[in-house]
């Protein structure tokens, strides 16, 4: 027996199989699979290859290369990461390469929402994936272990589906095999029709088709999933012979003699199942059901089933918007048309954005007055106060309050100069960002942000990703910003304001808005340049003005703190954790920075808290680049005491350390010559990268004699990387 959550057990499952390898990108709920795995890679439970992709395309990408190769392959996902690897899904059982995705389930973005609902999910039905769906924790380990077997039977890629935050958080008893090779009987081994490393036989995968042959490749689809259709039942018979547990591809409780069954997806099958023995007890005739698989859609099953039943209400937890029903509604609907039973059926969009789901709620869904005409109905649905006016809770900031002439860019001798702009004289400016947001004391996002926005007179348009950035100040229905202000996800940030900087200077050259500097920035952090890099990259080749500013915090720290690509070597991290068999994270630093100066844009900076005065010409000179020449880019070190695990009042001192181990040079790239702004080498401030690991929690056991050549090697690429930017900032021709 395990205490567990559905991610826990999950991660268990995972290990007990034997998976080669994981291909992943941490978005919640679903990340807690990847932590656990990684927790037991370090302890040396598991030998899985864990690969942290920089965004869920490419993490499906590494998945369905790895199912090429002949390896066993899992993945967990949710959401709009769901969304954004669904292209990739058509590709895998297109070409018959079996994986195993597990999926907690939840709202798909926008606007913003991270609780659990079946939006996401539902994009999944036509991708020729079998899908099964776990409403407990039990079946979650269960399923896992049954979907690997489906699988490479059936030569198709599996989802296994259960409701994020519920189900994937909550813990409850469960039984697993306690011994892994229980699992591997039952599992097998796997076997390779073909070999892609087959030299005296090479195979291409992934033909260019046309008709008729397409056509031959999604009939033979078709046949796979129907082979799943008919194999499921002996696979859940020899599951309980080992087990004890038996399983169809749907499930009911107290139906036999039910005039109405309620039927939903998930964990609110459980909540509902209470709620069927309350009102049994006070004589009414009902009960409740549920499915186990979507694909393949167990139709002929559910008629059956449900054939001699008066009512019928399927509560969905999303809608297929403009068809009057959630997909499972229209799919059970069909089904019931097709085998000709005549029931009364009722549509329920209940739970969206993971709205708690009672047993008073069941109950009331038995007895809502239904409206036959539509036969669509909201549950939970609040109606909203109108409003006679909008309040913008702040007065705005317009140009005359803003343009106060503290800091002045102007051209002398061919080159910019920043005229103003001290600490002092820029304490004057009003802030954009109110004092009412909710980030952690000691962070940096907001602080580097308002040193950012001092240097900065002109009206300015903020579009920010996703992240602890955005999520602190855009709490529904009130808002942090004094000025106009865009979301969008990770990784589409600058395309999107992209758009927006085009669309205001088009209408601006109509006449339609009036003329005049608007300064376009994108605010980007929490590993938002590791999954919107290639969005970043692409804008800044086409030479939009705006600026991209990025405060790099070294971490997925909205999610709970995973490694992104910005994390430094050796930091632990939940998914590079520190045990016998690992160190924290594997691989060096990105230095976003020289990437962004290899694009050629007219202006790159980095800047840090420690030293004002120079972020704040910096901010001038990026400001003036965005607003005529192009794309200019600054990016600032971003404390985050709750993950670095350091003393909140202590960060300025922190950011200064890395500074002067030159971790995080200060300089600028303009119009392709560099300029190293400050050596801490030659002023003798320069300290050895050891002495800022020590001040931070994530880093301070590399200080130990164990890890003595980590560090050493850490040292070595910072001090390549540096002498390297000092040659390029002594020669205008590097």
């Amino acid at each position: 027996m395990e205490f567990a959550s559905g991610n826990e057990i999950a991660a268990i499952a995972v290990r007990q199989i034997g998976y080669d390898i994981m291909g992943y990108y941490p978005i919640t709920p679903s990340t807690q699979v990847a932590e656990n795995l990684d927790l037991m890679k370090a302890e040396g439970k598991t030998d899985i290859i864990m690969i942290a992709a920089e965004g869920e395309h490419s993490a499906a990408g590494v998945c369905y290369g790895a199912s090429v190769g002949g390896g066993r392959v899992f993945n967990a996902t949710s959401a709009n990461g769901l969304l954004y690897a669904l292209e990739q899904l058509p590709v895998q059982s297109g070409t018959r390469y079996p994986m195993v995705m597990n999926i907690a389930c939840r709202t798909v973005s926008g606007p913003l929402s991270i609780k659990g609902d079946h939006s996401d999910i539902m994009y999944m039905l036509n991708c020729g994936w079998p899908i099964f769906f776990a409403h407990s924790v039990q079946q979650v380990y269960d399923f896992n272990l049954i979907a690997i077997r489906l699988a490479e039977k059936v030569q198709l890629p599996v989802a296994v589906a259960y409701d994020g935050f519920f189900t994937s958080h909550q813990k409850k008893k469960c039984y697993r095999f306690a011994n892994d090779s229980s699992v591997h009987s039952f599992v097998g081994k796997k076997e390779m029709k073909y070999s892609l490393y087959d030299m005296e036989n090479p195979i291409t995968v992934g033909s260019y088709m046309n008709e008729p042959d397409l056509i031959h490749n999604r009939y033979q689809l078709h046949l796979a999933m129907e082979k799943a259709r008919k194999i499921l039942p002996q696979l859940f018979r020899e599951y309980a012979e080992i087990s004890g547990r038996t399983y169809e591809t749907w499930e009911s409780y107290r139906c036999d003699d039910a005039d109405t069954i309620l039927i939903l997806l998930g964990s609110s099958y459980d909540t509902a199942m209470v709620a069927v023995d309350k009102l049994r007890e006070q004589g009414e005739k009902v009960g409740v059901f549920t499915l186990t698989m979507l694909r393949p859609f167990p139709a002929k099953e559910i008629s059956a089933r449900l054939k001699k039943v008066k009512n019928v209400i399927i509560a969905d937890r999303q809608d297929s918007y403009g068809a009057v029903g959630g997909n499972l509604s229209m799919e059970i609907r069909a089904a019931l048309q097709k085998y000709k039973c005549d029931i009364c059926v009722d549509s329920i969009v209940y739970g969206l954005g993971g709205k708690d789901f009672y047993v008073e709620d069941a109950v009331e869904l038995f007895h809502l007055p239904y409206q036959r005409e539509n036969n669509l109905y909201y549950y939970g649905v609040e109606k909203g106060e109108k409003r006679e006016k909008r309040d913008n809770f702040f007065a705005p900031l317009t140009e005359d309050k803003t343009k106060l002439g503290l800091t002045k860019v102007i051209k002398e001798n061919g080159a910019l100069q920043v005229k103003g702009g001290t600490i002092n004289e820029t304490t004057a400016m009003p802030k954009r960002i109110a004092p009412g947001h909710g980030a952690c004391p000691g962070c940096g996002i907001l602080v580097n942000l308002n040193l950012l926005l001092r240097a900065i007179e002109d009206p300015v348009v903020l579009l920010f990703q996703t992240g602890c950035g955005m999520i602190v100040t855009t709490a529904y229905p009130k808002t942090s910003f004094k000025v106009p202000y865009v979301h969008n996800l990770f990784q589409n940030g600058a395309a999107t304001l992209s758009g927006i900087a085009e669309i205001c200077y088009r209408k601006q050259e109509k006449g339609e808005i009036p003329k005049g500097d608007i300064v376009f920035i994108m605010v980007s952090g929490d590993g938002g340049m590791d999954i919107g890099m290639g969005s970043a990259l692409a804008t800044a080749l086409r030479g939009h003005r705006l600026l991209i500013f990025e405060y790099d915090n070294g971490g997925y720290m909205n999610t709970g703190y995973q490694l992104s690509y910005s994390t430094p070597r050796g930091a632990k991290s939940s998914t590079s954790h520190i045990g016998k068999n690992q160190y924290g994270k594997s691989f060096a630093h990105k230095d976003m920075t020289q990437i962004m100066a290899a694009a050629d844009i007219p202006y790159v900076a980095t800047v840090a808290e420690s030293n004002p005065a120079d972020f704040i010409k910096k901010a001038a000179k990026a400001a003036y680049y965005a607003k005529n020449r192009g794309v200019s880019y600054v990016k600032a070190l971003s404390a985050c005491p709750l993950n670095w695990n350091d003393n909140p009042a202590n960060e300025r001192s922190v950011i200064a350390a890395a500074v002067d181990c030159c971790y995080f040079p200060l300089y600028e790239v303009e119009e392709g010559i560099t300029k190293l702004n400050y050596n801490p080498v030659e002023t003798g401030k320069n300290i050895p990268v050891a002495d800022w690991l020590k001040m931070m929690g994530r880093t301070k056991h590399l200080v130990k004699e164990e890890y003595k050549e980590i560090v050493k090697e850490l040292q070595e690429e910072i001090d390549r990387r540096f002498k390297k930017l000092v040659e390029k900032s002594e020669n205008k021709y590097l």
